[in-house]
């Protein structure tokens, strides 16, 4: 069974091309404009073993912001459409990650319910040439577009650079766990019998 997906959104204000294998080995071919952006997405898809392929052009002159959130809408899209019927996946994954002088937090329910909780201080504006604020919106879109139950916590740290590197990695491995298929699970796990 392929767990793949292949995502066009074109606005006024970006245009992002995104393939996604949920069954990949970790390659990734990121350029979004945003050096960081493009760090942090080629560790979530190294982390995951994802493979992620993901072109973005958006309004940079303005600022980063359509472009980071808008590729969390499609990257959420992406993940919802590559899950399909979610027969025989784990739904729950969670990691702690250390980095460094941080400690990520990161649990996942791909209940069907959509949900942020996110709980992080940053000190620094910006990392590179993007925006701390922005990193919260970008799991915000995430968990939405997937409609996933997403918790990211940070234990501690102080370095913003690992701070959100441990974040991208922590999901990664949390996603990881709970798209992985268990042969015990004949059906979808839940006593609903829907997610």
């Amino acid at each position: 069974m392929s767990r793949e997906a292949n995502i066009n959104r074109s606005t006024k204000e970006t245009d992002i091309a995104l393939k996604f294998n949920l069954d990949g080995n970790g390659a990734a071919e990121i350029d979004t404009g945003i050096g960081f952006l493009d760090h942090m997405l080629e560790g979530f898809a190294k982390h995951g073993f994802f493979d992620l392929n993901v072109k973005a052009v958006g309004d940079l002159a303005v600022d980063g912001h359509h472009t980071i959130e808008d590729t969390g809408i499609v990257l959420g899209s992406a993940i919802k459409k590559a899950l399909g019927d979610k027969k025989g996946i784990r739904r729950f994954g969670s990691c702690i990650l250390p980095m460094d002088e941080t400690l990520i937090l990161c649990a996942i329910d791909l209940s069907g319910r959509p949900y942020l909780a996110f709980d992080a201080q940053f000190t620094a504006e910006r990392v590179g040439y993007m925006e701390t604020e922005m990193v919260r919106e970008f799991f915000y879109a995430i968990s939405y577009k997937a409609k996933m139950n997403l918790h990211i916590k940070v234990l501690s740290g102080s370095n913003n650079h690992h701070i959100i590197e441990g974040m991208f990695k922590a999901f990664a491995r949390a996603l990881d766990e709970a798209t992985g298929i268990d042969t015990r699970i004949t059906g979808i796990l839940s006593t609903k019998g829907s997610l």
